[in-house]
C-alpha cells in the first residue's frame, strides 16, 4: 500500500509550508463556524470547504514549478512579516539601555546608549552627523 502511495505521488508537488498555513487557517474557520454556527457558521462552511478543495488541489498538482513559485512568494510575505516583527520586539527589549534615532539623510536606524545627555551621533552609513538627546 505504502508503494503504491509512493507512485502515485511520484512527479507531484507534495505538501509545503504554504499548504501548512492553509491547512491551518481552515481548521481555525472550522472551529469559529463550529462555534458560532447560528450566525456566521453557514457562510463559513463554504469558504472551509474552498480551501480544503484548494489545499489539495496544490497537494496533488503536477506542476511544480508553479506551486513552488507560489510558496516563494508565501514564504518572503512571511520573513517581512516576522523581520518587521523581530525589529519591533528587539526594540522593545532594548528600550531601557539603548536609545533608537533614525538618520535624516540616509533613514538609516541608528542605536545609541541611553543616560549620555546631549550628543552629536555620526550614522555609520552615509557620514553625516546630527544631534540628539540620549
Amino acid at each position: 500500500m505504502r508503494e503504491k502511495f509512493a507512485r502515485f505521488m511520484a512527479g507531484r508537488n507534495g505538501n509545503d509550508q504554504l499548504n501548512l498555513f492553509i491547512l491551518v487557517v481552515d481548521v481555525l474557520l472550522l472551529l469559529l463556524a463550529g462555534i458560532f454556527n447560528d450566525s456566521i457558521g453557514p457562510y463559513l462552511y463554504p469558504v472551509v470547504i474552498l480551501l480544503l478543495g484548494y489545499a489539495y488541489f496544490r497537494m496533488l498538482s503536477r506542476n511544480v514549478y508553479r506551486r513552488r513559485e507560489e510558496n516563494g512568494k508565501f514564504q518572503r510575505l512571511r520573513y517581512k512579516l516576522t523581520a518587521w516583527w523581530r525589529v519591533h520586539h528587539e526594540r522593545w527589549v532594548q528600550r531601557k539601555d539603548y536609545k533608537f534615532f533614525v538618520c535624516p539623510s540616509c533613514k538609516t536606524t541608528l542605536r545609541v546608549p541611553r543616560g549620555h545627555g546631549k550628543i552629536k551621533i555620526v550614522c555609520r552609513r552615509c557620514g553625516s552627523s546630527f544631534t540628539g538627546r540620549s
